[in-house]
């Protein structure tokens, strides 16, 4: 088989570092980021350990760089690489899995991202009706599916545009948010416990950005110019993420010193719609709308690479209408059907964030054990002989159910999930990871000894 068919054709090859830092940038803007920064706050941490608790999270977006530099390298999109840790059929239930994050947090964004557009609108004296909510909802779905006519080097200047323009407009609230925090307050918090809270602190925010985005980074390391530098790729992929979403969660942290609900708000756009002056209020939601769109375009084309890799073999255009319909209907039940499906829906992608936790533990550990000379071609081809690597699989799910084990939340509690890790899942995502590593290494050693 060509090896056309596995790798991205040298003429794809054009994203530069800076256009991969600017679309990696932008899908870290969004103001989201504030309310992770007070989330923070609320694991009972000063201020000082509240930021090196943003600084560590965010730079773990290190996962999708080291991802995004071993797709340069190859050539190869993630889950196209990934057939060679877990064969070709062994792949397909991670890849499945990370197919149903990618749809499912596209989903929650475009349903966010709907509603803020109509709270925009309110802003300006426009009805709130059924049917203007459902136009919010076709315009800012339509945003994004019109993304998925566009290649990569299109995608990545839109990609650049959208850092700009929402970048310094978040800027200017973040200005705002500073003007009136409580420095003084900020100072005097207490220090907690660096283990029952520090800790958790730092992976709840791993476990919410980088570990989720990880499956993507190859995606659009696959299609930088094969002249770059593999450390180009690394730091542009990992500080584009880390340095909006660090800045923004440290803003979080200070933000938190005059609005304490923040973190657990029911409705956090609205609590920050309280600290800006009226007259910036359209600019609020445009920003707040427009900022979950750069997110949306990276979920929306690792979903249909995904979904190919599978083996689900339809054409561009019949990938963009199935993804549209999965994605409106989800939208449209969640906004006019039933307003609790939304809560569940998240603990249910939380549950995936554990699988892809383990899954790209073995990735890494993998390429580091067996592919230090490159992946051979034709373990990553759809009809390559080996269908199942079993030593990958078999960690894999040793690893994930590790995971479980040790996971707490409002719908499942592992009989492990007691002392730190009670009512606390992001430490989980944790444990899948490190047991993953285990697993692989001892099965590394046992392979070598025979």
């Amino acid at each position: 088989m060509d090896n056309e068919f596995v790798k991205v054709p040298e003429k794809d090859k054009t994203l530069s570092p800076g256009k991969l830092f600017y679309n990696w940038f932008a899908a870290n803007i969004g103001i989201m980021g504030f309310v992770y920064g007070a989330i923070i706050v609320s694991y009972h941490l000063s201020f000082w350990q509240s930021v090196t608790a943003a600084l560590i999270g965010a730079l773990t977006f290190a996962i999708p760089g080291w991802v995004a530099m071993i797709g340069q390298r190859e050539g190869v999109t993630t889950f196209k690489m990934s057939r060679a840790t877990f064969g070709t059929h062994g792949n397909k239930i991670p890849n499945f899995m990370a197919w149903l994050n990618m749809v499912g947090w596209l989903a929650v964004n475009v349903i966010t991202g709907t509603l803020l557009f109509s709270a925009m609108l309110k802003t300006i004296h426009v009805p709130q009706t059924g049917f203007t909510k459902f136009i919010c909802l076709v315009v800012f779905a339509g945003l994004v599916f019109l993304s998925g006519i566009f290649k990569e080097d299109t995608l990545a200047k839109i990609q650049t545009w959208l850092s700009w323009i929402f970048g310094g407009l978040t800027l200017v609230m973040l200005i705002m948010f500073l003007m009136n925090a409580n420095w003084g307050e900020a100072f005097a918090m207490k220090p907690g416990s660096w283990v029952t809270g520090w800790l958790p602190a730092v992976a709840f925010i791993a476990a919410g950005s980088s570990i989720s985005w990880s499956m993507a980074a190859a995606d659009w390391g696959a299609y930088v110019h094969p002249n770059t530098k593999p450390s180009a790729t690394f730091w542009n992929t990992t500080l584009g993420a880390a340095t909006p979403l660090f800045i923004l969660m440290a803003g979080g942290v200070l933000l938190s010193t005059i609005s304490p609900s923040l973190a657990s708000a029911s409705d956090p756009y609205q609590v920050m719609y309280g600290f800006i002056p009226g007259w910036f209020g359209f600019l609020y939601f445009l920003v707040a709308a427009g900022g979950i769109i750069p997110q949306c375009l990276v979920s929306f084309r690792s979903a249909r690479i995904n979904l190919s890799t599978i083996g689900i073999e339809v054409s561009q255009k019949r990938s963009l209408i199935l993804h549209a319909v999965i994605i409106i209907l989800i939208s449209i039940y969640v906004l006019f059907i039933s307003g609790d499906f939304l809560s569940n829906f998240e603990l249910f992608l939380n549950f995936l964030g554990i699988c892809l936790a383990s899954w790209v533990a073995i990735f890494l550990v993998d390429s580091v054990i067996y592919r230090k000379n490159g992946y051979d071609v034709k373990l990553m081809e759809p009809n390559s002989s080996v269908h199942y690597n079993w030593p990958g699989i078999i960690s894999w799910i040793i690893a994930t159910i590790f995971g479980f084990l040790f996971t707490s939340n409002a719908a499942y509690r592992g009989p492990f999930a007691h002392g730190i890790f009670e009512n606390n899942s992001s430490l989980a995502v944790f444990v899948s990871g490190i047991a993953a590593i285990i697993v692989m290494f001892i099965k590394s050693s046992d392979k070598q000894e025979d």
